[in-house]
């Protein structure tokens, strides 16, 4: 069933259409014509309030999934999950659902049914730079590297993804260490790493974790000084 259908929406179209026809074989008998038309006028009403009904309806399931998404970007995740639940129940087909569930779900630390979620949304939200870093860091999360490089396809350009995978390069399996240090290098050179608290925090948190691989145990804790200083300034949901 799709967010607008409903057994009676289903029931008013039939009817209309089966009016349609009973009215049009009435109105080409020449002594029915006023009835056949009659018949046709109450055809087309059904179909008419079964389109409205529809877009009612659609609206409405529109708006409960802007309420979930609305929610997850306060970081308040439980409404978030509250307001999903319903909908990934009726509607898990639908890609705009599974995109909300899917931030949602990694957001409360399932990064398992988060890639399976994302990764159905993505044939329908391929450029979609937050979903392609929420699934980079799900496949990071799942120490999955080669699966994170393959997600991070989808909009390789963000800052986002980018720090996303250059997480799973440093810490997943399959991952390249030494790409992913020189990521981490480059990041700290774009405007757009900069000019955002939360991507400065993951960036320098990054940092610590190449320089440990590399043994700099001063670069390490200076790193993790800068992420936590960062820190401080950021909703719940980010810090976490």
């Amino acid at each position: 069933m799709t967010p607008g259908g409903h057994p009676l929406v289903r029931l008013a179209w039939i009817t209309g259409v089966g009016l349609l026809v009973v009215g049009v074989a009435l109105a080409a008998l020449a002594r029915a014509g006023r009835p056949g038309l009659l018949v046709i006028a109450l055809g087309l009403v059904l179909l008419l309030a079964g389109y409205v009904a529809y877009l009612v309806r659609h609206v409405a399931f529109l708006r409960s999934v802007e309420r979930a998404e609305s929610a997850l970007d306060a970081g308040d995740l439980e409404r978030a999950r509250v307001a999903l639940a319903p909908l990934l129940e009726r509607y898990s087909g639908i890609p705009v659902v599974q995109r909300a569930a899917g931030l949602a779900t990694y957001a409360l630390g399932d990064p398992l049914a988060a890639a399976a979620l994302l990764e159905r949304a993505a044939r329908s939200y391929g450029d979609d730079a937050k979903l392609a870093a929420t699934l980079v860091a799900s496949y990071a999360a799942l120490n999955r590297g080669g699966d994170a490089r393959r997600a991070a396809a989808l909009a390789a350009r963000a800052a986002d993804v980018q720090l996303a995978l250059a997480w799973a390069e440093l810490v997943a399996l399959g991952g390249d260490r030494a790409t992913g240090a020189r990521a981490v290098r480059e990041l700290a050179e774009r405007a757009d790493v900069e000019r955002s608290p939360a991507r400065r925090a993951m960036a320098a948190a990054l940092r610590a974790v190449a320089a440990a691989r590399a043994g700099e145990g001063d670069l390490v804790r200076a790193e993790l000084r800068t992420a936590a200083a960062e820190r401080e300034g950021l909703a719940a949901y980010e810090r976490a």
